[in-house]
């Protein structure tokens, strides 16, 4: 049994003192960026010195638990709610008050942390901008520094961008913009430049801790933040370890304690069993749950990829209105406002097609469905890709939602059982949606590879959780065997090669972002599919490939 007076405890921080003074090694940066000096000064090496000291063991924990816990899926075992736990999902608890800059959040922009999406989605009306580390940005080391150096200059309101066409961006008034939610890097990736006696650090230690570090105490003195979205947890245990992180950060650069505020995305298979612990072990800081629905299809398939009943169709086959992408959504809208915490729903990842009206409007007629159907379900916000959809998702939410949220839809009609969120999808396969996956996944990569992770294609703003179920698809329905088109043909592995031949003629002459690593994508796909397990993640091996 879970003691629920000691699960998430703070870890006692350092003393400030040695931040000045430090009693331990600072981290090797291996390589040199402009912008990079005006970061990593010794007392910001210091600062995310401590922060490795103190909790790299506990990720490494984490990531070896991960790795027990797939085991026994791939053996059999199937995901369910823990019962260690159940003392406290039964328990009359609450998470802690929700500041007044964050009340609002019917509609989210998310992209990528360069400086003209961080002006253009700060001004672009949206009540919050999630800055991704993450799924949008590729983790080039100028792109970090020069992420960092934007969302620095963005929280002291000096932020500006010249275009090659000499046009010049700059910030609205402070009152006008966007809330600034930075989402780090999950817990899997590390971060190869900066390193400890040959080791490297923590992505996301490394995101946090360069983002608190230089506009924390600036953001908590306008009561603005520190804002984080946290990706890609699997369990309670790899909540806590955000939360001790948290509190030492605080404690350390002088805010109070729960000062860090975070909303933690729902977007893994096992995490959907853990919302109750999650949202306990994070609950002096948690302020909501986000259903990030990309990712989680990819879990799905990752973490249940032996299991043969429960093989999906093709990607655009499984949408929200599949039996257990619905019971994941009604699950994670009436834990949250059970315990006072908001729903947050998906994304919308259209982009505007600017020369075809009848295709645009089919498009902003999908997007407005979708959002209805969010906001008619009892989420209190959403997520959109690109600016021209902001209105779309705004006035689905204002049709439903009479003030700021719907903290107030409890969803007590809504049961949903362990079955219910590993319940198998009916569908099918067919040419085109086999040859997509294909095309997406070689454009991404060929993309993210050449520094840029979020990519237009085919009219969706594609990030890496496209590419991750795209390639995770192709991997389970060549390695089950004996799977068929519509057609009745077996997708096997000349299915693939018959899919690659000519692409790269093809994307080449169509003048695709990233062109010039076509063939370096495709050998990481025909790499990652080609081999006997599974990927945790495509962006491991592919950041490997960056310099």
């Amino acid at each position: 049994m879970v003691d629920l007076q000691h699960v998430a405890a703070p870890t006692p921080s350092l003393m400030s003192a040695q931040l000045q003074t430090p009693t331990f090694d600072l981290p090797l940066v291996r390589t040199s960026t402009s912008g990079q000096g005006g970061l990593l000064g010794e007392d910001a090496l210091a600062f995310l010195a401590a922060l490795h000291t103190q909790f790299e063991p506990g990720r490494q924990a984490c990531l070896a638990a991960r790795a027990v816990r797939q085991a026994a899926y791939d053996a059999g075992a199937l995901p369910d709610f823990r019962s260690d736990t159940a003392a406290l999902r039964q328990g009359d608890w609450s998470v802690a008050p929700i500041p007044p800059a964050l009340l609002r959040r019917q509609v989210e922009i998310t992209g990528p942390v360069d400086p003209k999406m961080v002006i253009n989605a700060l001004n672009s009306g949206a009540d919050c901008f999630m800055a991704d580390f993450e799924d949008s940005t590729s983790p080039t080391w100028p792109n970090l520094i020069a992420g960092q150096c934007a969302l620095r200059d963005a929280v002291s309101g000096t932020l500006t961008f010249t275009g090659s066409n000499g046009k010049t961006y700059a910030l609205v008034e402070e009152d006008c913009r966007a809330v600034l939610i930075v989402r780090p890097r999950g817990w899997h990736l590390d971060e190869k430049h900066v390193e400890f006696n040959g080791r490297a650090m923590s992505a996301a230690l490394f995101d946090f801790g360069v983002f608190a570090f230089h506009n924390a105490r600036a953001l908590a003195d306008k009561d603005r933040g520190p804002y984080f979205y946290l990706p890609k947890l699997q369990s309670m245990e790899e909540a806590a370890l955000w939360e001790s992180v948290m509190a030492f950060a605080e404690a350390e650069l002088g805010l109070v304690h729960g000062q860090m505020k975070v909303t933690v995305l729902i977007e893994t298979l096992p995490a959907a069993f853990e919302m109750e612990e999650i949202l306990y072990a994070l609950r002096h800081r948690i302020v909501g749950l986000n259903c990030g629905r990309w990712d989680y299809i990819f879990s799905y398939i990752k973490t249940l990829r032996m299991h043969r009943d429960r093989v999906l169709p093709e990607r655009g086959q499984v949408t929200m209105l599949q039996p257990f992408l619905k019971a994941y959504s009604e699950l994670l809208i009436q834990t949250c406002h059970r315990r006072g915490a908001f729903a947050m729903g998906g994304m919308a990842a259209q982009v505007p097609i600017n020369n075809d009206p009848v295709a645009n409007d089919a498009a902003m007629a999908r997007v407005s469905a979708d959002k209805q159907r969010e906001a008619g379900a009892g989420h209190d916000g959403t997520w959109v890709a690109h600016p021209g959809l902001i209105p779309i998702a705004r006035a689905a939410f204002a049709e439903h939602v009479a003030g700021d949220n719907q903290l107030s839809v409890r969803r007590d009609d809504v049961s949903v059982r362990a079955s219910d969120l590993l319940a198998p999808c009916a569908g099918t396969i067919t040419r085109a949606g086999f040859d997509n996956n294909v095309e997406v996944c070689v454009r991404y990569l060929a993309a993210w590879l050449s520094g840029n992770g979020c990519v237009p294609i085919h009219h969706l703003m594609e990030d890496a959780a496209t590419a991750e179920i795209s390639r995770a698809q192709l991997w389970q329905w060549i390695h089950h065997g004996g799977i068929r088109l519509d057609d009745g043909r077996p997708v096997d592995f000349d299915l693939l090669e018959c899919a690659l031949i000519g692409l790269p003629s093809r994307l080449a002459a169509a003048n695709i972002v990233g062109a010039s690593r076509i063939d370096d994508a495709i050998a990481l796909l025909v790499e990652l599919t080609h081999a006997d397990s599974l990927a945790d993640f495509l962006t491991l091996p592919a950041y490997q490939r960056l310099p």
